[in-house]
């Protein structure tokens, strides 16, 4: 069968940057980092780990004395990527250590890597750290590699992704994060906020929170005091000067009260959703074992809304899903119409290893899927560009992600970094920087994307 290529994937972060200057003799690792946001954090980790132990970090094979290759195991296409990676690492550099999602299916690697030198599954750093040690014997310096250092960062120095839970409870068919991650564990709320200091204290200037679900963060904490601690995280982090968008947040109940705070133009936390609805169809999202109330979900929306009109919502959908009908997929043509969401990505339903949904009858073939691919992306084309074209005219304030003789990359409030649109400014952004946050008067929209110059 055919499948997503990487653009169409919801289980990207940004590519990884890498840099540093050795010290003689100083041992230094390479790393891979594939996947979802939630994986770049733990290839954070790792380095970070590392480079308190007296290890520099190579950005390319050839500088490296080995290469650990965080990998994803999302989809079928996701592990064809990281099985290409660790083909690569091991032509390029030789000394191959494995981690990551699809590290919990080792037999899968070795069987076409079997020269890898170790393989570990996602999140286990000792792990990591063992194999690296036996690898590369760490050889630290104590009066330049041990001094306290903040951590290692792999996105740009204003943005951060702050990770607050590994694992999920729910039991999607299409998916096996559960298997590979386990079920919620959610970090101690004073631990994600020493986090967040830190960061802010380095220079970071937007908190992404992430989790494989945000909304019931801290829902297995013994010692919670609330219902839904979440709120009190998010009212938290909102007072720490930055501004903090929330990912993968489900639409329970209590999302109702996450939205005043984002209406709260003083609480720093963005009036932004990231909410992964995947369809609207009653009887597919039974079949994929979700909650099945997309009218009642239409309901909820014009409820945010109301409460904060700025509010942007950004979703994924999977189209092609096994069963899936013409007339279950027009069903979801016109609830996005109704929906009218900001921020859409889809992707093409696949088989993968372990999945239930791999034996549901019915599946869609690959050209049935490409086309109502097609037809939905049209469709979310046509909403998003409407939407951008209200906002000329008025004044927004962005965050400048990149700066270059053309002028600054930015994003608004409503635009994460790498899934969402940019807004331009092509003239006088020259005393601009990364991180800097302006208001900009939007002058032009095209179909994802925003012009503007500074007000």
């Amino acid at each position: 069968m055919s499948h997503n290529p990487p653009e169409l994937r919801p289980d990207l972060a940004p590519r990884a940057i890498l840099g540093g200057d050795a010290r003689p003799g100083q041992p230094r690792i390479g790393m891979v980092s594939l996947g979802c946001p939630k994986a770049l954090v733990d290839s954070e980790r790792i380095l970070t780990r590392l480079r308190a132990e007296g290890y520099g970090i190579s950005p390319d094979y050839a500088g490296a004395d080995a290469v650990i290759v965080n990998t994803c195991g999302f989809l079928d296409s996701a592990k064809v990527e990281s099985l290409e990676a660790i083909g690569e690492a091991l032509t390029e550099n030789g000394r191959v250590i494995v981690t990551g999602c699809l590290g919990a299916e080792p037999d899968y690697i070795t069987g076409a890597h079997p020269t890898v030198l170790a393989v570990t599954g996602p999140h286990q750093y000792e792990q990591v750290l063992d194999a690296v040690h036996a690898a590369v014997p760490p050889a630290p310096d104590p009066f330049v590699d041990l001094l306290p250092a903040s951590g290692v960062s792999l996105t740009p120095r204003h943005y951060s992704y702050l990770k607050i839970s590994e694992g999920c409870n729910h039991a999607c068919r299409f998916c096996i994060i559960p298997d590979m991650r386990g079920r919620l564990q959610s970090r101690p709320h004073k631990a994600v906020m020493r986090e967040a200091e830190r960061l802010v204290k380095a220079g970071v200037r937007e908190l992404l929170v992430i989790s494989q679900d945000t909304s019931a963060y801290g829902t297995d904490l013994r010692d919670r005091d609330a219902k839904a601690p979440i709120l009190d995280l998010a009212r938290d982090l909102g007072t720490l000067g930055t501004w903090v968008r929330l990912h993968y947040v489900y639409p329970y109940p209590h999302v109702r009260d996450l939205v005043p705070l984002m209406a709260d133009g003083a609480s720093g936390v963005l009036p932004y959703l990231d909410i992964p609805f995947q369809h609207a169809h009653p009887q597919v999202l039974r079949r994929m074992a979700r909650p099945a109330a997309s009218a009642r979900t239409l309901d909820e929306i014009a409820a945010w809304r109301a409460a904060c009109p700025e509010l942007v919502l950004r979703s994924t959908f999977i189209v092609g899903y096994p069963g899936e009908t013409e007339e279950e997929f027009a069903y979801l043509l016109d609830w996005l119409d109704e929906a009218q969401l900001d921020r859409v990505g889809c992707f093409q339903y696949e088989n993968v290893a372990g999945a239930r949904s791999n034996a549901l009858p019915d599946h869609v073939p690959d050209v049935v899927k490409q086309e109502r691919w097609d037809r939905f992306m049209q469709k979310a084309q046509a909403i998003s560009e409407a939407k951008l074209a209200a906002r000329v005219g008025t004044r927004l304030p962005v965050i400048v992600d990149a700066v270059d003789a053309e002028g600054a990359t930015c994003r608004t409030m409503g635009d994460a970094p790498e899934i969402d649109g940019h807004l331009y400014i092509d003239e006088g952004a020259e005393a601009l920087s990364p991180g800097d946050i302006v208001t900009v008067l939007v002058d032009e929209a095209g179909e994802y994307d925003l012009w503007g110059r500074l007000a």
